[in-house]
């Protein structure tokens, strides 16, 4: 009989990040967000509980867990904020994930047991200005110097998550590597093959220049940067995985991540049921509290509706991944239906809220401005969509 209850590990693990949401993140997160400033101490927390190594081995430093684990404690982070639930995401499926799954075991030993202790963050530098949705137009290049065995790297990426804090190690940096001239049978030349690989960066390598912090509608309390490279040498070892095999490795990455990501805005879609019931319940109207209202009730029961659906998704995703099973499509499902029930949660939470809703003080109006981010990172909702249709065999 097919068991949708957590084992008891996995509800300890759930139970445990819920507490630390509300105890810890709940009552502090408000002045960060306003200040747009980098909650070092909470995140500095998260680190001492091991919520940066969960999905990785304990050879590493890392908990033993897997990326359901992950999921669920982005999910407890978000129902409270996804400032600091974003940074976890992103330190784990964008910064650390890469070096495991395609790192040398020299990379892994130098770099993982500070990752997953979170003594220091990682960040993925994929999207570019000009690029958007288009990953594979990487504009980025990575010249083979042979006389130094250095990469040469010389481009700019944006919108990089966890790329300029006081603890940020590495950037993974996706770069256009030597096109390949191939030649057809007849010996005539085609048009070289674009050939992407990924190459870390440590942070102060010189040539790597990291820009001032976006000013952003949400997400105030994480770090989100341009970064731009000029003539930044690194050393011919740090290319991650196979040369040319760059673009495989961060679809790979991509795929699981938006895992992570529906996991976090399920959190959000739920933070917004749990705010609005305690709000319904407390507010009174014409001589009542507004929950007795049904127009109240049935906006309440579409959004525990739609946080149900999306916890319901992301989950299989999850796994399916575990158990080795084809999850690309799920994962774009999950996506793309987290997110948008996440937009549509905090739109209805805001109403319920009335003006209230309005004011920075109450959570609702930090998850209406952090929602909207969650239908374009890590894949537009019409990157899903596209997805999906290409797995149901939909070609154009």
């Amino acid at each position: 009989m097919l068991d949708h209850r957590l084992s008891s590990e996995y509800e300890e693990l759930r139970r445990t990040v819920a507490e630390f949401a509300q105890d810890v993140v709940a009552p502090k997160i408000g002045e960060f967000y306003e200040r747009e400033e980098f909650p070092y101490e909470i995140v500095s927390e998260m680190g001492r509980m091991g919520l940066f190594g969960l999905p990785f081995p304990e050879e590493y430093g890392g908990m033993g867990g897997d990326y359901f684990a992950l999921g669920l404690a982005l999910e407890e982070l978000a129902r409270v904020d996804s400032s600091v639930a974003i940074t976890l995401e992103a330190a784990v499926s964008l910064g650390a994930m890469p070096v495991y799954r395609f790192g040398t075991e020299e990379q892994k030993r130098e770099w993982l047991p500070r990752l997953t202790s979170g003594e220091l963050l990682g960040a993925f530098g994929l999207t570019e200005p000009e690029g958007g949705s288009d990953a594979g137009a990487t504009r980025t290049t990575a010249r083979y110097d042979e006389t130094t065995d250095e990469w040469v790297i010389n481009g700019t990426k944006c919108f990089i998550t966890n790329s300029g804090t006081d603890i940020t190690g590495l950037v993974t940096v996706t770069a256009l590597t030597e096109p390949i001239a191939r030649s057809s049978e007849e010996g005539e030349f085609r048009s070289p093959v674009r050939e992407i690989s990924s190459i870390i960066v440590p942070t102060g390598t010189p040539g790597f220049q990291v820009s001032k912090k976006y000013s952003k509608v949400g997400w105030n309390a994480s770090d989100t940067r341009e970064l731009s490279f000029t003539d930044c040498r690194v050393t011919a070892a740090n290319l991650l995985g196979e040369r040319g095999r760059g673009y495989a490795q961060f679809l790979r990455i991509l795929d699981e991540g938006r895992i992570a990501i529906a996991a976090l805005a399920t959190g959000l879609a739920q933070g917004c049921v749990d705010e609005s019931v305690k709000y319904a319940g407390t507010r009174r109207a014409f001589g009542r509290p507004i929950g007795a209202n049904q127009a109240i009730q049935f906006k309440l029961a579409d959004m525990e509706l739609r946080a149900h659906t999306s916890r319901l998704a992301w989950r299989d995703a999850a796994s399916r991944l575990l158990h080795g099973e084809p999850f690309k499509k799920e994962a774009a499902i999950a996506k793309l239906y987290s997110s948008e029930a996440a937009v549509d949660n905090a739109r209805e939470a805001t109403q319920i809220h009335g003006g209230y809703g309005f004011m920075n003080e109450f959570p609702v109006a930090r998850f209406w401005r952090d929602c909207k981010i969650l239908e374009i990172g890590e894949g537009t909702s019409e990157v899903q969509r596209m997805l999906i249709a290409r797995e149901l065999g939909v070609t154009s």
